[in-house]
């Protein structure tokens, strides 16, 4: 389910859908117009390729956002690593694929 080239979401989930997701999921908070979430989207997907099997959520942040809030979301883009909705790990401007692939190795058991 990777996302990374799709345009970030301008609907957000609720805390509570989130905390419900199943698995594996990467939550990526940022906007199309921020130019260290265009940086960073070669590095999330060369990382997600690895892990097809993890969801990716891009969710457009900004003032007023509950759910950027509610995970701490100062920069962007910031990804939050879940597993069954719970927050294990989170990175803020990654600037390459190795702690993003590293983080994912964590949750899905490939280290």
């Amino acid at each position: 389910m990777n996302t990374s080239s799709a345009p970030y979401a301008t609907e957000a989930p609720t805390r509570a859908e989130v905390d419900a997701l199943p698995g594996v999921t990467v939550l990526e908070f940022g906007t199309d117009w921020c130019g260290f979430c265009r940086a960073a989207q070669p590095h999330i997907r060369q990382a997600l390729a690895g892990h097809p099997g993890v969801r990716h959520l891009k969710v457009e942040d900004g003032s007023g956002r509950p759910l950027g809030r509610a995970f701490g979301v100062k920069l962007w883009p910031t990804l939050v690593f879940l597993q069954d909705g719970q927050q294990q790990d989170k990175l803020v401007r990654p600037g390459d694929s190795a702690a993003i692939t590293q983080a994912l190795q964590k949750l899905t058991g490939t280290l």
